[in-house]
C-alpha cells in the first residue's frame, strides 16, 4: 500500500537515512525534528510504501511562495514516481494554504531531477554559481509561477 502523508517525528530516523543516502551534505536528525515540530513555515511530507518511508520532502511556505527545501527517495524505491507524486500533492496542499508559486534549487548536474521538475511545470530561471559547499557546483534555480493549474490524483 502507498500513502502520501505528513511526516511525523517517528518518521525522522527513516527520513535521515534517505537524506544520508541521497546527498553529500545531509541534514541532521535535529534539523528534521525541528522542521516537523517547531518550524511554523514547514510542511513535511513522506511517501510510505508497505510501512516503510520511501520518499521525503520538506517545503516551506513563506508569504505566498512554496519553497522546496529538500526532497529525496530511498535508493531502493527510485524511478517509480513516488517523489514526483508527493511533490505534486505537497504543492497542491500549499496552494490550498495560499501559496501562488513555488521555487527550488537543484544541482546543475542532477538532470534527472530537473526533468521531473520541468515535467510538472517548473522552469529554469537562473543559477547560483558555486552554491554547493562540498564541490562548488552551481545550483539551478527553478520556479513554477502559477500553482493554480496543478492537480493531484492518486
Amino acid at each position: 500500500m502507498i500513502e502520501i502523508r505528513r511526516m511525523t517525528v517517528e518518521d525522522v530516523p527513516e527520513v535521515v537515512e534517505i537524506d544520508r543516502s541521497s546527498f553529500a551534505l545531509p541534514w541532521t536528525e535535529r534539523s528534521f525534528k525541528y522542521e516537523v515540530t517547531e518550524n511554523s513555515a514547514a510542511r513535511c511530507w513522506v511517501t510510505e510504501v508497505d510501512g516503510q518511508v520511501a520518499a521525503m520532502l520538506v517545503l516551506w511556505i513563506i508569504v505566498d511562495e512554496a519553497h522546496i527545501a529538500t526532497i529525496a527517495t530511498h535508493p531502493k524505491f527510485r524511478r517509480r514516481g513516488f517523489a514526483k507524486k508527493m511533490l505534486i500533492k505537497s504543492l497542491v496542499s500549499a496552494r490550498e494554504e495560499g501559496a501562488k508559486k513555488a521555487l527550488l534549487e537543484v544541482r546543475a548536474r542532477h538532470v534527472v531531477a530537473q526533468k521531473i521538475y520541468c515535467d510538472i511545470g517548473f522552469v529554469e530561471v537562473g543559477r547560483r554559481p558555486m552554491y554547493y559547499r562540498d564541490n562548488g557546483e552551481d545550483a539551478v534555480l527553478m520556479t513554477m509561477e502559477d500553482l493554480s493549474g496543478l492537480d493531484f490524483t492518486e
